[in-house]
């Protein structure tokens, strides 16, 4: 897209508002190299990705996203062999553990079936070390401090630091306490120079011996080291200087174990930054109320209810604007301060952030285009350094467009030939228009001639719009009135101010027949269109009241389908039920029949009628179909049992041992010493018990992996319940492992947030906790880091 468009329809300013929403700095640069594409592949990828962030924004309340750093020069740096700091290694392991943190989130999604466009796309480029991580997390805190657990020569030397202070602070205190404060400024133990001193009066300086490190301003004061403390002073100080050497090579030897993984880094941090830009998108989308639109390929636009982004959103009136299907130009036609610019603003912006990949404020159903370049002629344009003259400037930029315009293009003209005399400005602005039509361009354009009005009527592809005025409240109404031209009102607001009829008569007969004529077809025009407008909102009234009893009746269908199904499933088991029964009696008769037979009794029964009889029993029995429920046929799978399976009798509460089948649903089951025949209903199958140790551990973790999600909501609940819901989650998220969890408690009285908040004060395992950052609840939600 051309510059000079982005500036005209200030699509920059769009960008701020969605900057805002935006935590991480590659996300940042992600918008900042955001403009409007052509390529209809790259836009549809883009409004998927969005379309994919506003449906995570509705499930799950966003993308769980902190505030990440550009780590770019930092991998520069350790790529030509250059240590990082502390600080700056926080910064890298940020973007580590964000990494597995938005892996699992994503996983999550995908375990629970949930379907997205790109999302998966994104999180599958993500490159999880989980070694490097627990390394880095391990030796650097979040603030860049080097831990205790850096390495156990750290370790031990910051505990032998602790004890040289120590022992040296106990030193100063004893000299300091009793006869010896009258030498001192003040009874206090300070530092200069890294070595700890005592405030000495400038009269006493002889009295503690040592070494003077400093004086205050004034002279009266030195700050002395004392004789009894320089050794440990010295002892202490060589610790710290061990301390920070040690300190350096464990950064060393973090910055070396990077850069393998350099590219890896470099290559989250992007996706990261992009995760968050997407997630951005959704929370500008869901707080302006907006959609991604469907795209046309024939360049149909049709928004509906559009409203301009810039513009307070309880005071912009909507418009529906249409271009492309119908007609590809519209002149709108009428007086100024109706909305007319802003009509034709809102057009381009919102085509503009469509092809940008951002939500539009617009209704469900609307369709945008994709030309290949929009431009405008907006405003006035006078260039004093030029030496132009407003027509002058408005005509260069015009014939600039002119050159360059093709059937992929959207033209905007504002005030199209004004700035010169009405009739000549008439003739170049429909010779204008014409030309444009030639060029098969789609053109939006507004005027103050009347002449545009019947151009309006007589070419094709081309249809006046207007900017209702009310004449009542002498106002605009900023509605945009597709198929009606403007209007002159000044006869009817002249009449209502109170000018005499005489005077407006007398206006009316120097006007020539053909204005006249003219005003009164836009005026029938209005009366028809506000009929047709009544008419509709009738019509529009029963149609949603025919939708509503089809939904009440298709729901009812739905309702009696699946009670039907479930009597015949009912009916078909009772009567499997009694041809059980029945099988089993004739099979008793069949069996002593064959017996006599076999016996050489009187009786001759023929073994192929014993077949038969046998197989009329087996037609007598009716199939349960399980519904198309992957849910059904795995419990389905589950319930067939073979000997030797492991099972839980639920009456009694007892895993057991299946031995045999003993007939149709009876099994017998040894129950420790005891066999006992029981139904198949009463029998689960289990897996086999492991050893002692390793079920519990494989208990806890699969119930804390299975079950504990990383967000508690405890709105709407009562002030003890939530507590000990509370207490519950911590312990259960403890135990699974979690770093951090998010606990929601909404706003209302405060009452909740501050009882949770004194709780986590008190709670051990608890290392801090702060309210969520804006765009995942701010002070709604309390997030709790673990030690």
């Amino acid at each position: 897209m051309n510059e000079r468009i982005l500036n005209t329809l200030e699509f920059d300013a769009v960008k701020q508002l969605v900057a805002q929403y935006l935590v991480t700095e590659p996300g940042k640069e992600e918008l900042s190299q955001l403009t409007p594409t052509s390529q209809a592949t790259t836009v549809a990828q883009w409004l998927a990705e969005t379309e994919d962030g506003l449906k995570v924004q509705r499930l799950r309340g966003g993308i769980p996203i902190p505030k990440i750093e550009n780590i770019r020069p930092q991998m520069k740096r350790i790529e030509i062999g250059a240590d990082l700091n502390g600080v700056e290694l926080a910064q890298v392991t940020r973007v580590l553990t964000t990494t597995n943190e938005l892996t699992r989130f994503l996983d999550d999604l995908e375990d629970a079936e949930i379907e997205f466009q790109r999302l998966y796309e994104w999180r599958d480029k993500l490159v999880t070390l989980p070694e490097l991580t627990r390394q880095l997390k391990t030796a650097i805190d979040e603030d860049g401090r080097v831990t205790d657990d850096a390495s156990p020569e750290l370790k031990a030397i910051r505990h032998s630091i602790r004890r040289s202070k120590q022992t040296v602070r106990e030193q100063l205190d004893s000299i300091i306490r009793g006869g010896n404060a009258k030498y001192l400024s003040d009874t206090i133990v300070t530092m200069r120079n890294d070595r700890y001193v005592i405030p000495v009066k400038q009269e006493y300086r002889g009295v503690f011996g040592g070494v003077v490190h400093d004086q205050s301003a004034s002279g009266q004061t030195l700050f002395i080291e004392p004789k009894q403390i320089v050794e440990a002073n010295n002892r202490l100080r060589s610790q710290q200087i061990a301390e920070r050497r040690e300190i350096e090579r464990i950064l060393a030897e973090l910055s070396a174990a990077l850069v393998p993984y350099r590219r890896d880094i470099l290559q989250n941090a992007f996706v990261i930054g992009r995760l968050d830009f997407i997630n951005g998108k959704a929370c500008f989308g869901q707080e302006l109320k907006a959609i991604v639109p469907t795209i046309s390929e024939e360049n149909h636009v049709v928004f509906k209810q559009a409203r301009h982004p810039l513009i307070d959103q309880e005071k912009v009136v909507a418009n529906d604007i249409m271009i492309g299907k119908d007609y590809q130009a519209v002149v709108i036609t009428g007086p100024n301060t109706g909305g007319k610019t802003i009509t034709l603003k809102t057009l381009g912006l919102l085509q503009l952030m469509g092809q940008a990949g951002l939500p539009i404020p617009v209704e469900e159903e609307s369709v945008m285009g994709i030309f290949e370049e929009v431009f405008a002629d907006i405003g006035d344009e006078q260039s004093i350094e030029q030496s132009l003259s407003t027509f002058s400037s408005h005509m260069t930029n015009i014939v600039a467009i002119l050159k360059k315009v093709d059937e992929h293009s959207l033209v905007l003209f504002d005030e199209l030939g004004a700035g010169t005399d009405p009739q000549e400005g008439a003739a170049l602005a429909i010779a204008i228009l014409d030309e444009l039509g030639a060029k098969s361009a789609y053109v939006m354009a507004t005027t103050h001639y009347p002449e545009l009005k019947v151009y309006g009527y007589n070419r094709t592809n081309t249809i006046n719009a207007s900017m209702e005025f009310d004449v009542d409240t002498l106002s605009p109404t900023y509605r945009l009135l597709i198929g009606v031209p403007g209007r002159s009102n000044a006869f009817e607001i002249s009449k209502r101010l109170g000018l005499d009829t005489s005077v407006i008569d007398a206006a009316k007969a120097i006007m020539d027949g053909e204005s006249q004529d003219l005003n009164e077809m836009i005026a029938d025009l209005e009366n028809r269109r506000k009929m047709t407008e009544t008419e509709y909102l009738e019509l529009r009234h029963h149609v949603e009241e025919a939708e509503k009893l089809h939904r009440d009746l298709q729901n009812a269908y739905t309702y009696f389908f699946e009670e039907r199904e479930k009597e015949i499933a009912k009916a078909k088991r009772k009567a499997n039920e009694m041809v059980e029964e029945a099988k089993a009696d004739a099979e008793t008769i069949i069996s002593d029949l064959r017996k006599l037979q076999l016996a050489g009794g009187q009786t001759k029964v023929k073994e192929h009628k014993l077949i038969d009889a046998k197989s009329r029993l087996e037609d007598l029995h009716q199939e349960e179909h399980l519904q198309k429920n992957k849910v059904l046929k795995k419990a389905k799978e589950a319930k067939k049992l073979k000997a030797g399976d492991e099972v839980l009798v639920t009456s009694y509460g007892q895993r057991g041992t299946l031995v045999q089948k003993m007939g149709h649903d009876q099994w017998q089951v040894q129950l420790g010493i005891l066999k006992m025949t029981l139904p198949e209903a009463d029998l689960q199958s289990v897996a086999p018990a492991k050893e002692p140790v390793q079920r519990v551990v494989s208990t806890v973790r699969s119930n804390t992996a299975s079950h504990v999600a990383t967000q508690l909501d405890l709105r709407g609940k009562r002030y003890e319940e939530a507590l000990n819901e509370v207490d519950q989650y911590l312990d259960a998220a403890i135990l699974a492992g979690y770093p951090q969890v998010t606990i929601v408690h909404g706003k209302g009285t405060g009452a909740l947030r501050q009882g949770i908040t004194e709780y986590l004060k008190g709670h051990r395992s608890v290392k801090s906790y702060e309210f969520a950052p804006a765009n995942q609840g701010g002070n709604g939600a309390t997030i709790v880091k673990f030690k």
